[in-house]
């Protein structure tokens, strides 16, 4: 502590040995004495109106034209504001300092500890394996993250830029010459070598690598966090973001990946990881042993239980209902890392950080229940498997109840294999969700009772999403509604919701007479799934035609077909329950 010592007792300020590398002037030299007599006696900040009435001369208020003195002291990175938290230095005036407090920085404390800030690395040495490697690339990336950090101007930083910089350049080049010397080949540099890796795409691989290897889901995933860390100016930061955009060399070849989720502010962010076969190559390089993902649609084709979904639209292709979207918004809000802390620290979730959903749509045949289960897969990057519960009957006479439990468990170990964690879709699930029988006599009602028995359990057993689909939610079981947290309705679309519908799925391609009218057609009650079905059967017609021209009597033939009644005293509102 001996520089420490010196600089606060010392009468001549320039003749301490930390004077030189605070590159200030004498004046902001004293300040920061002062500041630090306080600081070894207990006092930890200090406001700062009295720092500029206790160190200059004034009259009146003479005192405010010294406030560029602390505020230099803080664009250095001298002082930090403690009044403030994470808030840009540059977007704080003079006069906006006046009453809050300020104390020493760490980089201050150390450059008085140590009595230097200059870097001194150890003796160049060949790296003995690939982990004393990473260890300083992942000391560049956390350099490179500070000097992000400090560009923006946060208050909280703790080295200058300048010196982030020299230590910075010091040990890159210590990186280059401590490879020059190794033998033994470093597999993250081979890698980056065969991919033909430029420097971003390398620094994005690392800084990727070392959330890895520290096991958390921290800030180097964040997109924004990302091209900060690679960028120079705002230019640099609009130009670099094509390396983490679809079709980049990063996600078309499969060495990265991403999620989607919905932030708190009703934006999507893009959260970003190493694929899995890629992170075991590096982290485990000398395992002899080849790590597969087996593909979760190669291992369903090899069963006949379910059914593997390939999504084509997400949430923002599918006409909902506000309240039916506001409902599911809030169900993804359960990926974002500052939700799921809330919830655990609240003892709602366990350690477990995906969504934990069970969810019924409820509604009318053709309102869009299993393509909105489709499409939320494809927002939150999942697959879906679906089952169909209307033949768990007729594919296991005699056996339903143990094969019940089979759904369940084969679901699980085709996760397991797949080292995936898909939705589970089980579609016209009436019968299962249907009121149990009392004082069952017939064997039939029986193994109803115990079939639903053991569904009702392993829908308290389930950990991940699952969805069922129904026609009517008055007939369920009230021990099956208990269990399921969501019960979102499917209402038949309203005019505005079908004119909509109408615009989506009309062929973009095709002719249409003068007097046709999408108006018109959005005036007919019809469910989304009517109206997917009438185009479709339209198409058919017209396309055998010389002349393949849409016209509007050919749509409302079609609409009087799936009707079954005359224009005029149609009362349908869909398909009948």
């Amino acid at each position: 502590m001996k520089h420490l010592i010196n600089f606060i007792e010392s009468k001549n300020i320039k003749k301490t040995k930390i004077y030189k590398h605070l590159k200030s002037t004498e004046q902001e030299a004293k300040v920061l004495q002062y500041i630090c007599r306080r600081f070894v006696r207990g006092i930890e900040e200090t406001i700062v109106l009295d720092i500029l009435q206790d160190n200059f001369e004034y009259k009146g208020y003479d005192y405010l034209i010294h406030l560029k003195v602390i505020k230099k002291l803080m664009d250095m990175g001298w002082l930090v504001q403690i009044s403030f938290g994470q808030i840009k230095i540059q977007e704080v005036s003079e006069l906006e300092i006046l009453n809050t407090s300020v104390g020493p920085s760490s980089s201050l404390l150390r450059l008085l500890e140590e009595g230097s800030l200059e870097l001194t690395l150890p003796d160049i040495k060949p790296y003995t394996d690939h982990l004393e490697y990473l260890q300083d690339q992942f000391d560049v990336i956390e350099l490179l993250h500070q000097m992000s950090v400090s560009k923006q101007g946060f208050s909280n930083n703790s080295l200058g830029l300048g010196r982030l910089k020299n230590k910075l350049t010091l040990l890159t080049q210590r990186i280059v010459e401590r490879l020059k010397i190794t033998n033994e080949p470093i597999i993250v540099e081979e890698f980056f070598k065969e991919k033909k890796f430029d420097n971003r795409e390398q620094l994005i691989f690392l800084a990727l690598l070392k959330e890895e290897y520290s096991g958390g889901e921290g800030q180097y995933r964040d997109m924004n966090t990302l091209i900060e860390l690679i960028s120079l100016d705002e230019y640099d930061k609009i130009r670099n973001r094509s390396l983490l955009e679809d079709g980049s060399k990063l996600l078309s070849e499969e060495i990265i990946d991403y999620e989607e989720i919905l932030n708190m502010f009703g934006g999507i962010s893009r959260s970003f990881y190493l694929q899995e076969q890629i992170l075991q190559k590096i982290i485990h390089p000398n395992k002899k042993k080849k790590v597969t993902k087996l593909k979760l649609d190669k291992l369903v084709e090899e069963q006949d239980i379910f059914e593997y979904l390939k999504p084509t639209t997400d949430l923002n292709d599918v006409v909902l209902h506000p309240k039916t979207r506001e409902v599911l918004d809030t169900l993804i809000k359960q990926v974002d890392k500052d939700v799921f802390a809330k919830l655990k620290a609240w003892g709602i979730k366990d350690k477990r950080k995906g969504i934990d959903a069970r969810i019924i749509f409820y509604g009318s045949p053709g309102t869009g229940k299993t393509m909105t289960a489709v499409s939320l897969a494809k927002t939150l990057k999942r697959p879906i498997l679906s089952f169909d519960c209307s033949k768990i009957l007729s594919m296991y006479v005699g056996e339903s109840e143990k094969n019940v439990r089979k759904i369940f468990d084969d679901f699980k170990t085709l996760s397991k294999k797949a080292k995936v964690d898909p939705i589970l879709l089980l579609n016209e699930a009436d019968q299962f969700l249907s009121s149990r029988t009392e004082g069952a006599g017939s064997s039939a009602d029986k193994m109803h009772n115990q079939m639903q028995n053991i569904f009702l359990e392993q829908i308290e057993q389930f950990e991940g999403i699952l969805i069922a689909t129904t026609n009517l939610l008055e007939n369920i079981d009230k021990a099956f509604s208990r269990r399921f947290n969501y019960k979102i309705e499917f209402k038949k679309p309203d005019k505005k919701q079908r004119k909509r519908l109408w615009h989506f799925m009309l062929p973009e391609k095709a002719d249409y007479d003068e007097v046709f009218e999408v108006e018109e057609l959005s005036k007919h009650e019809l469910t989304g799934g009517q109206i997917n079905l009438i185009i479709r059967n339209t198409a058919y017609k017209v396309a055998i035609r010389d002349e393949s021209v849409f016209s509007m009597k050919d749509f409302l033939d079609e609409i009087e077909k799936e009707l079954g009644s005359s224009f005029e005293g149609s009362k349908s509102m869909g398909f009948k329950v």
